[in-house]
């Protein structure tokens, strides 16, 4: 993974991380008050639409049924964002409050949370560092240079087009992840013994609910409730991940280059989105602020990032549409200091990847 630093990564000014921590520091934290309540208002909501989801199916309509759907999906994503901070110790001023929560919302999320918070640590400690990427399949977190692509065998190109066509990485492979590949400890050394007994506890309390309710309605209705909710937050999920880091003006840097402050700044993004989708969503669109200070609760994000104005300032704005459009770039060209999308013509090069990317 050895190669020369971006030309462009001096375009874009160091910030000074201390002043900012400083200007911040209020709001990492969190108010019981109001995280009872988001969780109240979010949880609540999501077993009333379940409750109603069954009695469409059995009295109204199972197109209702799946109609209702996308809302419970939403409120899905809303509770892996109240995970998200519980995995982070923002949530709640006690530990033993955020294991609870966070354990019990990743029942609902479909996630072993120990796990789950552990690989995600992972992912704050070398963030869009070109020199301390991620092994394994993780393609949501990784991210090849232009020039590593080039040089793969026309095998080896294939593979990683295939995996990262928007269909196959943005629709099949998150219900594959959230519904199979987290039920068994993948990326679990044996001794990370907390973790690993995490998914079998995780699958002992999902199995619970999913028996109990089959034995009480049958196995039809809760295939058809069940599965498009988790089907549905598990796409929106990973598609929130993919774009917070991810987008044609992001930044990755050599080991050199990289600072905490400037990969907050410079890659990651701030999700422009509209309000109900920033409710539902956990206001995590503002994941510049939650990268610089991961322990502010998301309540607290948009505020953080009205306090300081060199968020506005430096931060790469996405609104939807470009969010919708950012999986789309693929590959790090190291020459432009920029993401750009698939070359192509590989015999084109640089040239060809640029205009493409652009």
């Amino acid at each position: 993974m050895n190669g020369q630093p971006s030309p462009h990564r001096h375009d874009r000014p160091e910030p000074d991380r201390g002043a900012m921590l400083a200007r911040l520091a209020a709001y990492q934290t969190p108010s019981a008050g109001r995280s009872v309540a988001q969780l109240g208002i979010t949880a609540a909501p999501y077993a009333a639409l379940l409750g109603l989801m069954y009695y469409a199916y059995y009295h109204l309509s199972p197109w209702l049924s799946l109609a209702l759907a996308v809302p419970a999906a939403g409120l899905v994503v809303r509770l892996f964002i109240i995970q998200h901070d519980c995995g982070h110790g923002a949530y709640f001023r006690s530990r033993w409050a955020n294991e609870t929560v966070g354990w019990l919302c990743g029942l609902t999320t479909f996630t072993p949370y120990a796990l789950w918070r552990r690989h995600h640590a992972m992912h704050h400690a070398v963030w869009n560092n070109l020199d301390k990427r991620p092994s394994g399949g993780d393609i949501y977190s990784g991210c090849l240079t232009l020039a590593e692509y080039e040089a793969f065998s026309p095998w080896r190109r294939w593979l990683y087009r295939v995996a990262l066509h928007p269909l196959v990485s943005q629709l099949l492979l998150p219900p594959v992840v959230f519904i199979l590949l987290y039920r068994i400890p993948l990326d679990a050394p044996r001794g990370w013994r907390k973790e690993r007994i995490s998914v079998w506890l995780t699958n002992l309390g999902i199995g619970g609910f999913l028996l109990t309710l089959t034995l009480l309605l049958g196995w039809q209705p809760v295939l058809v409730v069940q599965l498009p909710v988790i089907t549905l937050a598990s796409i929106i999920g990973v598609w929130l991940f993919s774009v917070q880091h991810r987008f044609e003006h992001t930044l990755w840097a050599r080991q050199t280059e990289w600072t905490a402050a400037g990969a907050a700044l410079y890659g990651s993004s701030w999700l422009r989105l509209p309000k109900v989708l920033q409710w539902f969503t956990g206001n995590i669109g503002f994941h510049h602020v939650h990268h610089l200070m991961p322990r502010v609760p998301n309540y607290r994000l948009q505020a953080a990032h009205r306090a300081d104005p060199a968020f506005a300032a430096h931060v790469t704005g996405l609104t939807l549409w470009q969010a919708l459009r950012a999986p789309s770039f693929t590959l790090w060209d190291e020459a432009r200091g920029a993401m750009v999308r698939f070359p192509r013509n590989l015999g084109a090069g640089r040239r060809r990847a640029g205009v493409s990317g652009g």
